[in-house]
């Protein structure tokens, strides 16, 4: 016969529940009072130059002649280029840790994966600008512009100064400091797929890749795309490590990799502290307030998706 619940513990519970609940709303007051004040502070400039902000390269502080569509494409530019590298790259890593690595090798490797997360943002940074930057000029950029420089599309897409900064090399590094996160998160939740499956499959003559594509990866795609949009979401908020390397011009000039350009948050750490009050300040609370939207449609978006997927799950069930 079951015991009847005391009353202490059921004091405990609504406690805890309570506890619980409190967290949850400051979390959403927090988030309601970040957007409240990017608003407040950036209403001058949404009054003044409206959604044309979002589609004019201009920025001009003297003549308070505002556009962001330079520090946009730069954002989105390199976060992308970030992206292309890393995850092919992670889930590498993760594969290999999970299913090829022998034993003696597995847990000292991907310790010193995961030591790549602990480096400040601020090394990457020198690193990239004294050392990386040099050597991406030298060996990539010049040779890339020197077999297609003549190519229609592709020589447009490699021209410019090969000097080592602009939107390739901060990509690059953007690229270098979110693997450790990706590859991190990828290979605890493979990790977590059950043997038996992994097992049957292996022994119905499955190949390793049969088996990571097949089994692994439907069981752990939640975990997969969430890994990934943790690293984007580095990728748009990093400032230092882009700062040094992206050249911080405030014009575009054409679409190439190797041209200087700027991203929203090195147009923030270099011109805020020195902004004057009025539409330069509101223009860059304005690039904030983007930028917050844009991290809000992605993560929106990997939601989308991972419903879309356990929808399709669930109709084939």
């Amino acid at each position: 016969m079951r015991s009847p619940r005391r009353p202490a513990g059921r004091a405990g519970d609504l406690f805890f529940a309570g506890l619980v609940r409190a967290a949850a709303v400051v979390t959403l007051l927090l988030l309601v009072g970040i957007i409240v004040s990017l608003l407040a502070g950036a209403w001058p400039s949404i009054q003044h130059f409206g959604l044309r902000f979002l589609w004019t390269s201009e920025w001009d502080p003297v003549q308070e002649r505002f556009g962001g569509l330079v520090m946009i494409y730069g954002t989105l530019a390199t976060s992308l280029i970030a992206l292309l590298i890393a995850v092919p790259v992670s889930f590498g890593i993760a594969l290999f840790l999970t299913e090829l690595s022998p034993r003696w090798l597995k847990r000292p490797l991907g310790t010193a994966i995961e030591l790549l997360a602990a480096i400040p943002s601020i090394v990457y940074g020198m690193w990239g600008l004294l050392v990386f930057a040099p050597l991406l000029a030298q060996y990539v950029q010049q040779p890339l512009q020197a077999g297609f420089g003549d190519v229609p599309l592709l020589g447009g897409l490699f021209s410019g100064p090969p000097v080592g900064i602009g939107i390739l090399s901060a990509g690059i590094i953007l690229a270098i400091m979110i693997i450790p996160f990706i590859a991190a998160v990828m290979r605890d939740v493979f990790e977590v797929t059950p043997p038996l499956l992994k097992e049957s499959a292996y022994g119905v003559g499955a190949t390793t890749w049969e088996v990571v594509s097949r089994v692994v990866l439907p069981y752990t795609k939640a975990g997969v795309i969430g890994g990934i949009m943790l690293g984007l979401g580095r990728a748009l908020g990093e400032t230092m490590a882009v700062t040094f390397v992206i050249g911080n011009f405030n014009q575009l000039e054409s679409l190439s990799l190797f041209e200087a350009a700027n991203s929203i948050t090195s147009a923030l750490a270099n011109e805020f502290a020195e902004a004057t009050p009025g539409l330069h300040e509101a223009s860059l609370i304005y690039l904030g307030l983007v930028l917050f939207f844009i991290t809000f449609v992605v993560l929106a978006a990997s939601k989308l998706l991972l419903l879309r997927l356990a929808k399709r799950e669930g109709a084939r069930a």
